[in-house]
């Protein structure tokens, strides 16, 4: 597995968002540090579209047929639509009807464990940036 820029600093968010699921009765820090990941993790992807050479890579490698791309893609549309329907069991928290109670706290694992394999999956498609090196590493060289 590959660390890039982007890789580590998703891990970092992840264990802040695991501190913010530990202390999530404590409202000023809950909030702020489930939103402020939410607003990472929606802009990732358009800082990545643009500092990558994905035509290179879906097509000319033909990457886009792999299952591993398609996984990921799918991972992270599902972490988007628990992000979507956490956001609404989160408001309807605050106006302090208590319906949403468990399906916030069940959206909540989902999130934690899609999230993770968002990066898992994240990891394992990064390109090193010395390809010739990154596979001498690989063979003991």
């Amino acid at each position: 597995m590959n660390f890039s820029g982007p890789v580590l600093v998703s891990i970092a968010t992840y264990v802040l968002m695991l501190l913010a699921y530990r202390y999530r009765s404590k409202l000023w820090f809950h909030i702020p540090v489930m939103s402020a990941i939410i607003v990472y993790d929606i802009c990732m992807p358009f800082y990545l579209y643009s500092t990558r050479d994905w035509y290179r890579r879906l097509i000319e490698q033909e990457e886009i047929f792999s299952m591993m791309i398609w996984t990921h893609i799918m991972l992270l549309i599902t972490l988007y639509v628990l992000y979507a329907l956490q956001i609404i069991a989160g408001r309807q928290l605050l106006k302090g009807g208590n319906e949403g109670r468990e399906d916030h706290a069940a959206q909540g694992k989902g999130i934690l464990i899609a999230r993770a394999l968002v990066i898992l999956s994240a990891m394992m498609l990064v390109e090193p940036e010395r390809p010739v090196e990154a596979v001498a590493l690989l063979l003991g060289g």
